[in-house]
This record gives C-alpha cells, sequence and structure tokens, in this order.
C-alpha cells in the first residue's frame, strides 16, 4: 500500500513539472559534459529529456556521490534502451550531473544552473543541506527535487515538489540504542559528521540513549569531507571512556573514524548512522574492526524479488557490490521515467 502510494505521488509530481521540461531551452540537444563526463549523443530519432544531479563528485564523500550517480546512470542505460514515448514523440533520459563538494551553497547554484541552462525538470540531491538550500528555489522554479536523505525534515516544510527517496532515520534509534546498549554498556561518545544531517540525526539520537538510561560522555563533531587524519578527535572521546561510539557520514570516512578508533584501542560498539553502509565499508577496513557496529542492513541481504536481478546487472557494468544508494536511486529514476 505504501509503494502504491509513493508510485501516485511521483506520478502526480512529475505530471506537474514534465511539461515545462519537454519543451524549450535545451531540451531536445545534448548538452556539453557535465561533472567531468560527457553525455552520451542521444538518437538520431529522439529527442532528450535533460535530468539533473548535484552531489559530491569530488572531496571527502566523493565516493558517496558516484554510488548515487552510478546508480542513476545504470538506470539511464537501460531506461533509454527501451525508450519513452511522450505524446508520440520519443525522448531519451540525458543525465547531467554536477559536482557541489558535498556543500549546500554549491547545490543551490548547481540547480539554478541546471534550470537555466538545461530546462531540467527534477534533480537528484543526495545530501540534505543541498537539499534544504534548493528548497527556498524549487517550488517556484517548478523544480521536482528527488532527495536521497534519510532526513525527515526536508517534508516537514510544506514543499510540495520534493519527494524523500528513503525511510526516515527515525525508525532505526531505538533498536539501534537498545542493542548496544545491552551488549556493551551505556556511555555514548558522540563523533558525528558536521552536516546538517548529522547535526540532526544527533539531536534525534541522543535523546533516545539518554531516555533508556545512558549518557553521554563526550561529543567531538568532525568535518567528514575535510579532514583526513581523525586521530585527535577519536582520542579526545576515548579519552573519557566511552562504551559505545555513535559515528557517521559518508562510507570511507567513517571507515576511518572506526579503524582509527580501534587503532587506538576501543574495543566497544559502534552506532553508524544509515549514510555510512557496513558492506561499503567493509572494502575499505578489515572486517574484524566492524565487530560490535550496528546499521543498516547490507542491500545484497535484503529479501526482495528484485534484489538480486538488479545486483548482478549493477556488478556486470562496474564490477563491485552495490549498496542502497546505488539502488534507491535506480529505481526513483526508473519511476519518474515511467510518469513521464
Amino acid at each position: 500500500m505504501k509503494r502504491r502510494r509513493k508510485l501516485f505521488l511521483v506520478l502526480a509530481l512529475v505530471a506537474l513539472v514534465v511539461s515545462a521540461g519537454c519543451s524549450g531551452g535545451n531540451q531536445g540537444q545534448a548538452p556539453p559534459p557535465a561533472g567531468g563526463e560527457a553525455a552520451p549523443p542521444p538518437h538520431e530519432e529522439a529527442k532528450v529529456i535533460n535530468i539533473g544531479f548535484t552531489g559530491p563528485l569530488s572531496g571527502g564523500a566523493a565516493f558517496y556521490g558516484k554510488e548515487v550517480a552510478d546508480g542513476l546512470d545504470l538506470a539511464v542505460e537501460e531506461i533509454n534502451a527501451q525508450g519513452i514515448t511522450v505524446n508520440g514523440e520519443k525522448y531519451l533520459i540525458n543525465l547531467v550531473k554536477l559536482d557541489d563538494q558535498y556543500m549546500p551553497d554549491k547545490a543551490a547554484t548547481n540547480a539554478r544552473r541546471l534550470v537555466e541552462e538545461y530546462r531540467v525538470p527534477a534533480v537528484f540531491v543526495p545530501h540534505s543541506g543541498g537539499i534544504y538550500a534548493i528548497q527556498q528555489f524549487n517550488e517556484e522554479e517548478n523544480l521536482l527535487i528527488l532527495g536521497y536523505t534519510s532526513e525527515p525534515g526536508i517534508l516537514e516544510r510544506g514543499n510540495r515538489l520534493t519527494m524523500r527517496i528513503p525511510p526516515r532515520y527515525t525508525l532505526y534509534l531505538e533498536t539501534f540504542a537498545q542493542m548496544t546498549m545491552e551488549r556493551f554498556g551505556n556511555k555514548l561518545g558522540v563523533i558525528p559528521t558536521n552536516t546538517q544531517y548529522g547535526k540532526d540525526w544527533t539531536e534525534a539520537f541522543v535523546p533516545v540513549w539518554e531516555s533508556m538510561g545512558g549518557v553521554v560522555v563526550a561529543e567531538s563533531p568532525i568535518d567528514y569531507n575535510k579532514e583526513a587524519d581523525f586521530y585527535t578527535y577519536v582520542s579526545q572521546v576515548l579519552a573519557k571512556e566511552p562504551d559505545v561510539l555513535f559515528v557517521g557520514g559518508p562510507s570511507q570516512p567513517t571507515a576511518m573514524v572506526i579503524k582509527q578508533a580501534r587503532e587506538l584501542g576501543f574495543q566497544g560498539g559502534f552506532v553508524v548512522m544509515d549514510q555510512a553502509k557496513l558492506d561499503q565499508m567493509a572494502q575499505i577496513i578489515p572486517m574484524e574492526d566492524l565487530e560490535g557496529a550496528i546499521g543498516s542492513v547490507p542491500l545484497h541481504l535484503y529479501p526482495s524479488p528484485g534484489t538480486q536481478p538488479f545486483i548482478q546487472r549493477f556488478q556486470a557494468k562496474y564490477d563491485r557490490m552495490p549498496t542502497w544508494e546505488a539502488a534507491y536511486n535506480y529505481q526513483t529514476l526508473w519511476l519518474l521515467a515511467k510518469g513521464i
């Protein structure tokens, strides 16, 4: 029932914006290279619908941004193999990717450029800071935001052209707190990313931890996008002898925070925000470093009929296992195409 409602909402939103996206401007012709990659040439007999992406393709969160972009690229490839028909005319999807380095102000600038230069009817944005920034003007521009973030707040502003793709993170709080507290103890050290997403996750999780009898013994937010050496921050928190560390941000820097905590002798558990993926981190650091960590279930363990076929197609194209970022964004672009 929820899935049907979500599909209906997507189709309704597409109906509001796609008429503008299929006429005028740069629609009907391929744009120049964007985001470091050349756009594929359109089929001679088909027009082009540009769809935007603004996300981190460089910097500390580039690994995360690439996972999202790769899922979208796979969907574009499959959608264009079938083609889209609108009012008897054939269209192809062209994904215009711009790098915002995980910075909200750059995301907003990119979104304006995508509207003005490429007349995109929709833009994929994989971070809440960028979504909040674009929400300042997207309704005026008739721009649909397809937001990959579990931040509940993006839907609490009454913005009629915003869709949140993954589930909200508030679904995890009590389970994560209970399981780690029962196994390791009630003293929590907080080392989250200092982005808006990290601040909101922390503000939601800490009260739940404390309501269960836990205490916060140290807190040291980090710029996961800029820092490369986390020893100073981690050692300051470990000096307070926590039982559990609350960490999270993009998978690559989160993995390094966990690794450095282990190297400094920490033997407790980890509560991992849902942006960081355990299976992705296991490709970066030893599996034993992740013992005692709780986070979102890896995609390949999810019991859905479509999971394994998607994984096989993704592996055939990229020679690696996909995460939820790739899968959710892939699925959403397909929904968008069906709405068109």
